[in-house]
């Protein structure tokens, strides 16, 4: 079932890049990169602590976009991803605020599927904060915050960039977040993450980048859900790899 849904998902996407000449005038864009990271760390929980091989393909028309996303544990067998999603949005902007809408299907392997909603808002002044809520609507059926900061800076003519970004979460008794000591959801801080990332554009369509993140449970009640979800057992996680990113 997943491949059947992994194929009609590749269908579309590769239709939306074909874009009738009546409408050349709206700017479109198409990207594909690749992440090699140490482990796949989301939201604090390791979900795997191999090597972490994950495709990603993105177009965009206008304001809207859709993104493939899927995650290989090397320690697996590679021709099956771990984990695929499929994230379709709609970003615009008032002023200086910006608005992103969207929808993420989780498809997972051993696990049941599930979906996501979410909004973002941030604004364009120093550190550009950032607020974005997202309330799965399947499996956890609760949501998650997630409040960040961020500032890039450019080197050698642009072609250098340093970004670096914090952010903490809080958790609202989505049970896919996991469950207290007691067994039950819960609403309390989630988990905090420092992150650094280092991208070099090697030509204007190609890129090449390494970064490094660090997250920590914000809560008792996140410290014992992380440490049971992840694989390794912690509830600290120090992680990091290497990207490539092609643009047309």
């Amino acid at each position: 079932m997943k491949n059947v849904k992994v194929a009609v998902l590749t269908v579309v996407m590769v239709m939306a890049c074909i874009v009738p000449s009546g409408f050349a005038e709206v700017e479109t864009s198409s990207t594909a990169s690749v992440d090699v990271m140490s482990s796949y760390v989301w939201r604090g929980i390791q979900i795997h602590e191999d090597v972490a091989i994950q495709p990603s393909v993105g177009i965009t028309y206008g304001g809207f976009g859709a993104n493939m996303w899927a995650d290989f544990d090397t320690d697996e067998d590679v021709s099956e991803a771990i984990e695929t999603d499929l994230t379709l949005n709609y970003v615009f902007s008032v002023g200086k605020f910006g608005f992103d809408l969207g929808y993420i299907y989780y498809m997972l392997d051993g696990f049941n599927d599930t979906q996501e909603f979410y909004a973002s808002v941030g604004y364009d002044v120093l550190l550009s904060p950032a607020v974005t809520l997202y309330w799965d609507v399947e499996e956890g059926d609760g949501g998650f915050a997630v409040a960040s900061i961020g500032h890039s800076f450019g080197f050698v003519d642009d072609k250098l960039s340093l970004d670096l970004g914090a952010s903490a979460s809080y958790n609202i008794e989505n049970l896919i977040m996991g469950v207290d000591e007691d067994g039950d959801e819960f609403s309390d801080f989630y988990n905090g993450e420092l992150s650094a990332s280092l991208g070099y554009s090697i030509t204007d369509a190609f890129s090449a980048g390494a970064s490094i993140a660090y997250s920590v449970p914000l809560s008792d009640d996140a410290e014992n859900s992380i440490e049971s979800m992840s694989q390794d057992g912690d509830s600290d996680h120090l992680y990091g790899g290497v990207s490539f990113a092609l643009s047309f």
